[in-house]
Order: structure tokens, then sequence, then C-alpha cells
């Protein structure tokens, strides 16, 4: 499968992100005159409780009786779930090929969401999902639980987006001179999602001495691909300054790489990558 092959694929969950998820991905999907394809998981381990008392002593029988009663409801509630999916799904499929997406699919599947796309992968140039979903919206939390997991499970970009959607005009690359933001370079030089699109280039943090080289490598690189390149270095914590910078400079979506100590390192010491997330508010694509 070529690369003009590959998918979009769009991560929707029945949140209210979903109309904003299926925005992005049609724009990805224009951009890069991609498929775009609309995923829906059903979580299997979802507990979903009848509120009725089965306890206490049943006979043999009895107990028979109850075990088909309960299959009968749980198939009952699969398919309840099965076809509010399709319904859901079709309305953000129609959505999609009504603002110009090239063609769009969709597709359900029971089991958990980082399981599933990494199964996918292989067919998949970018995947979007919402920085917040069904789960986050309960509890209030700024990450859906899912973004990490998903991030970690696969090794394309993935874009997490904010609610609201708004077509990008300018971008920006926290650049620190690692394997994955040189790779982020090459992406953006040889994709035609940004082209067009001017590309900031911002190095943070601790300043390193070969810097200047880093940041002058990026910058001829996107400028030899045609790109309106600014390319800056600025010291200092990392999260503060792109915060700053992309209010200052109205950028509209931050790449970046993404989670590259250990699960077990992040769990001690923080994640910059969630830290960086939480404090920029807009649409990041996130680079493995």
């Amino acid at each position: 499968m070529n690369q003009q092959d590959r998918k979009v694929l769009a991560c929707v969950d029945q949140s209210h992100f979903a109309d904003t998820v299926a925005d992005y991905a049609t724009w990805a999907s224009r951009r890069m005159e991609a498929p775009l394809e609309f995923l829906h998981v059903i979580d299997r381990h979802l507990e979903q409780g009848s509120g009725e008392d089965h306890s206490g002593a049943i006979g043999v029988n009895a107990q028979a009786h109850l075990l088909n009663t309960l299959s009968e409801k749980d198939a009952a509630l699969a398919r309840s779930q099965r076809e509010q999916g399709r319904l859901f799904l079709n309305r953000l499929r129609e959505r999609a090929l009504a603002s110009g997406a090239p063609s769009a699919d969709m597709r359900q599947r029971h089991g958990t969401l980082d399981e599933t796309l990494a199964e996918q992968e292989t067919d998949v140039r970018l995947f979007v999902l919402g920085r917040r979903g069904a789960s986050a919206e309960t509890t209030q939390r700024e990450l859906g639980r899912n973004v990490e997991s998903v991030v970690r499970a696969v090794r394309k970009p993935i874009l997490a987006v904010t609610e609201g959607f708004t077509e990008p005009r300018r971008v920006m690359l926290a650049f620190d001179g690692s394997a994955v933001t040189r790779k982020g370079v090459d992406m953006i030089a040889d994709s035609p999602l940004f082209k067009g699109l001017p590309v900031h280039v911002l190095m943070s943090g601790k300043a390193a001495a070969d810097g200047p080289k880093q940041v002058e490598w990026a910058r001829s690189t996107l400028a030899s691909a045609g790109f309106d390149v600014v390319a800056d270095i600025i010291p200092g914590d990392p999260e503060a300054i792109i915060a700053r910078e992309i209010r200052k400079r109205d950028v509209d979506m931050l790449l970046m790489g993404a989670y590259a100590h250990s699960p077990l390192r992040s769990l001690l010491f923080g994640s910059k990558t969630n830290g960086v997330l939480r404090s920029a508010t807009i649409p990041t694509l996130l680079l493995r």
C-alpha cells in the first residue's frame, strides 16, 4: 500500500468532541487527499449494571434461567450499542463528505482503544482523536484517559484536538534536535498537510551547545521545501515558553515529540508531554 492510499483515521466516542474530531480529520483528509475513516470503539469492559438483585441461594434451574436472561440482555445491549454507534457514525460521515472529504468510511469495533488502534496502524497515515472524550467529560479531567495510552501504543503521528474547529493558518514545531523532532521537520517538509502555512520552529529548555546548528538545519530544510520559516531559541521552561509563544504568535497547531521516556520515568517525574498538552490550548500533532 503506498503512502497515498493510507487513511486518516478519526477515533470518535459519543461525546460532544466528536464533531471537532470529524472537522479536523476532514481538514487533514482534504489536505493530504487521503481517504477518511471514522472508528467507534465500544469498550467491551464497560460494566453495565442492570440494577437487579441476583444474590441469594437459587436452584440449578433458576440459575440456568438467570444466565439465559442475562445473556439475552447482553445481546440486546450489544445490538442497541451497535445501532446507536451506526447512526452516530453515519452523521459524522455525512458531515465530513459535506465538508469536502475525498471519501469517508466508518467502522465499529469492540475492545480497548489503544489495542484496536495498534491493530489498524499499518493502513493509517494519521490518527485524529479528541484530547478529552466521554470519560474526561464526566471526570472534568483536562486530558482524556486514552490519549497517553494511545500515543504509547502506536508509532504513527496523532493529532490530539481541542474543542471547536479552527482551520490552521500558522503552525509551531517544538524542536529540541532529537531524532523524533528532526523526523517532524522532514514530515512537515514532505507532507502536503502544512503546505503554504508559515512554520515557527522553537527550541526551548536548557541551552545546548549545538542548539543554533540544529535550529539552522531545521530552518534551512523547511525553507528549501518552500516554507516561510521563523526559527528561534528561547532558553527556559519549555511548558511556559511554548504556551506563551503560542498566544503571542497566534499559532493554531503545535507539533511536538511525545513521551520520549518510559512510562515508569513519567510516573516518577511527571510527563513533560502531558504538561505541554495541558498548557498549550490548541490542537497538537504528537510525533513518536
